[in-house]
């Protein structure tokens, strides 16, 4: 496989710009003559769905929530970034794109992530014309505050709503498409497989879930919105019904897959409080802003009262070990951290796993109210969920998964390295490198459906000579014929084991071998065990039902198969790259203070995976990844 990325030349800061002026343009009246599927309905689908088709192109969007609003981008909380210096401290588009180079260990292209910081002006005014509900200051300018890894305030926000109402704004311009007719939806329609013709995507196979029918959808190009595959770990902060299906049949068709092992752990989750939960709960990183976090400076502490522990006896570590960003420590930092107090002995809570997120000296300092004003609906929230009141008792934290850096490989136009298909927001790698920064995955949603697809994808139209094509076309019968033949055989298993044992065994797997910290004995027992376990669910699974019908215990067993492949593929990967980065913490890779260390001579590179056939070990692909604007050196928070 070539990798190409075609990043344009010339300065930084002036590449999209004159990229946008050097691509191929559709001409408007030949618009209406292309026909584009979007898989997803998110804040990237959504945004791309409803921009392409007021572009004058004909949209198919699918979504298999009962609405384009239910999508997971709803429950982010905290807010979106964008370099609008509104505050006068600094701030700047080369600001914003260092902060995010560096946040991602240097381990993204420079030049993707400079178009985030550029266009990230743009989308701030995009959503407040469509009447997102931003917070303001007294005189009605919008405000702003701060977030991890950021020493500047540049995170737009509406409470700890922010993804939710930034989705009914993109919800809305994609109902206008619909109710004009330019966009056709199918909600409740799961994709389950891509279709390839002549080495171009025309289209993908989909369940409709209520009535169980197969269908296959043609098209002039596919557009996946699909987010992350976290629940690969079973318990994460993800809706359940995040997978990683369209994206891994996708790399079974020959798409690339870019860094699998780069996931996020987020270090503001609600702990979990046993073997009952399907999923944990995120706390805004946002709350990091006016909380401090501590555990006791003794083990002995542990078992008190956290108002029984003396402010002496307190060890406030990350502002003890991170002075300059203190709690609002990058992710990856602050999650590791929090491991490591209480690894030490130190946590709080049921099964010492847990540390305080002490919001004492802001309410003495500003107010109860003010604290309300900001945050209300989270402490809300938490109450609801641990029945404590964290205005009068610290909340109990631990580190979750949470998000995905990796992703499908993806050129500068977003394309993957099958043509035609394009990968927008957390579907695919290209933006974070190896940690994520709070606030950027919103930013990275719209960036690329409002207005980095709807340029891109013209070039590609208006370059490939495709004939019309229809479902009756052989690869589409394979296509359902592979689908159906699937699916009977899970319902033909009749084993004794429920879907979600296995799944959560395969979390289990995955979080202690393949989590937070990983090491070369721990990943390679995993390659041995995860394998061992998908035999056992091809053997043992049962899954009641029909496929005629509505069964939601199919839609999980085939999710679930899915992962159990895709979870060897990120070992694989975790395995191979031989250093710490990020969210990637290979124990025997730290300094001697217990930070990552990376090593750039050897592996600054997009690790891109191809696969190769069943049973067959997928292909390594390397694209290097070269620094020009940013100087490479060890990233300290200190």
């Amino acid at each position: 496989m070539k990798l190409d990325a075609r990043i344009p030349g010339g300065p930084l800061a002036d590449k999209w710009d004159t990229h946008r002026f050097e691509m191929k343009l559709v001409n408007p009246a030949n618009k209406r003559k292309f026909h584009v599927i979007v898989v997803g309905s998110g804040l990237a689908g959504a945004s791309a769905a409803a921009s392409m088709s007021e572009l004058g192109y004909n949209v198919s969007c699918f979504c298999f929530q009962d609405s384009p609003r239910r999508a997971h981008s709803i429950a982010a909380q905290g807010g979106i970034n964008a370099a609008k210096n509104y505050r006068n401290d600094g701030d700047s588009v080369h600001r914003l794109f260092y902060d995010t180079i560096k946040g991602g260990d240097f381990r993204a292209r420079e030049a993707n992530v400079y178009r985030l910081a550029q266009i990230s002006v743009n989308i701030i005014d995009q959503c407040v014309a469509q009447g997102v509900p931003f917070a303001r200051e007294y005189g009605g300018l919008l405000a702003n505050r701060s977030f991890g890894g950021a020493q500047v305030s540049r995170t737009f926000y509406a409470r700890g709503q922010t993804g939710q109402q930034l989705l009914l704004g993109a919800y809305q311009a994609l109902e206008k498409e619909v109710a004009r007719g330019g966009v056709k939806m199918y909600a409740r329609h799961e994709m389950l497989d891509l279709v390839v013709v002549e080495g171009r995507a025309r289209g993908i196979v989909t369940r409709d879930l209520v009535s169980g029918k197969i269908e296959a959808h043609a098209a002039d190009a596919v557009v996946l919105a699909t987010g992350g595959y976290g629940n690969v770990f079973f318990l994460s902060t993800n809706a359940k019904g995040c997978n990683v299906t369209a994206t891994y049949r996708a790399w079974k068709h020959g798409a690339a897959f870019g860094n699998p092992c780069y996931t996020q752990i987020h270090p503001t989750c609600i702990p979990q409080s046993g073997d009952h939960q399907s999923k944990l709960t995120l706390m805004s990183e946002s709350l990091r802003n006016d909380g401090r976090v501590w555990v006791p400076k003794r083990r002995e502490d542990c078992g008190k009262k956290p108002w029984e522990v003396a402010e002496e006896d307190r060890d406030y570590y990350l502002e003890r070990k991170y002075p300059s960003f203190g709690n609002l420590s990058p992710r990856d930092i602050a999650s590791r951290a929090a491991k490591e107090a209480c690894d030490d002995g130190r946590g709080v809570g049921p099964g010492g796993r847990g540390v305080y997120l002490d919001f004492a000296d802001a309410i003495k300092r500003l107010g109860q109210s003010a604290i309300a004003e900001r945050y209300g609906n989270l402490f809300e929230m938490y109450e609801r969920i641990t029945d404590e009141d964290p205005y009068k008792v610290p909340m109990r934290i631990y580190p979750a998964v949470h998000y995905t850096m990796g992703g499908l490989w993806v050129d500068y136009n977003l394309m993957s390295s099958i043509p035609g298909l394009h990968v927008i927001g957390e579907a695919n790698f290209s933006d974070h490198g190896a940690n994520r920064l709070g606030a950027s995955a919103l930013m990275q949603g719209l960036a690329d459906g409002y207005f980095v697809i709807p340029n891109t994808i013209g070039d590609y139209l208006a370059t490939a000579k495709l004939g019309k094509l229809g479902t009756d076309h052989a690869e589409f019968r394979g296509a359902v014929e592979r689908v159906t033949e699937r699916q009977s055989r899970l319902l033909g298993i009749k084993g004794k084991r429920t879907v979600d044992s296995i799944h959560r065994q395969l979390g289990h797997i995955m979080w202690e071998k393949c989590g937070m910290a990983r090491n070369a004995i721990g990943l390679k027992q995993a390659l041995q065990e995860i394998p061992s376990l998908r035999e056992e669910f091809w053997k043992n699974v049962t899954v009641p039902g029909s496929g005629a019908e509505l069964n939601q215990s199919l839609e999980k067993a085939g999710r679930l198969a899915d992962f159990l492949e895709f979870a060897e593929l990120m070992c694989l990967d975790a395995l191979h790259r031989e250093e710490s980065c990020g969210g990637h913490f290979r124990e025997e890779h730290q300094t001697e203070d217990g930070e990552a260390k990376r090593d750039d001579a050897n592996f600054a590179y997009v690790a891109a995976w191809e696969y190769a056939g069943d049973g067959k070990a997928p292909a390594l692909n390397k694209e290097p990844l070269q620094f020009e604007n940013v100087h490479l050196s060890t990233r300290s928070y200190k």
